[in-house]
């Protein structure tokens, strides 16, 4: 979780360039789709996305640095447990009841944070 100080804005501020850097190259890696990246960092603008890419923002909301954290949990627990095929499992289909048949990235792109928990602590846990 974060310390409080990035409860505030000057620490929402600093943490903003570097998360959003690190959301645009795994959304890279997973071959997410605009709405896909929309739905995962909450937004419902795609001017929104675009000035995000563009790192025309000051600082994100403290909900999107939240999700982005998940985001990396994920990632970085998926590329310790499936070094080879990481990057393509969030798009398979999946029998665990978590994700009843549907990919990971079907139930993490719902539009809720809850979501990406869950996922991301489904992965530390199948890491033990």
């Amino acid at each position: 979780m974060a310390s409080a100080s990035h409860d505030t804005a000057k620490g929402r501020k600093d943490l903003t360039g570097p998360a959003l850097r690190t959301f645009f190259r795994i959304a890279e890696a997973w071959g997410l789709k605009e709405p896909e990246q929309m739905s995962l960092l909450g937004l419902d603008s795609r001017s929104t996305l675009q000035a995000w890419k563009r790192g025309a923002v000051a600082a994100i909301p403290k909900d999107a640095l939240e999700r982005i954290s998940y985001i990396l949990g994920i990632y970085k627990g998926l590329h310790i447990l499936l070094p080879k095929t990481a990057d393509e499992w969030v798009r398979k289909p999946n029998m665990a009841a978590l994700f009843g048949g549907g990919s990971a990235l079907q139930r993490m792109t719902s539009g809720n944070v809850a979501d990406l928990y869950v996922v991301r602590q489904y992965i530390d846990a199948q890491r033990g």
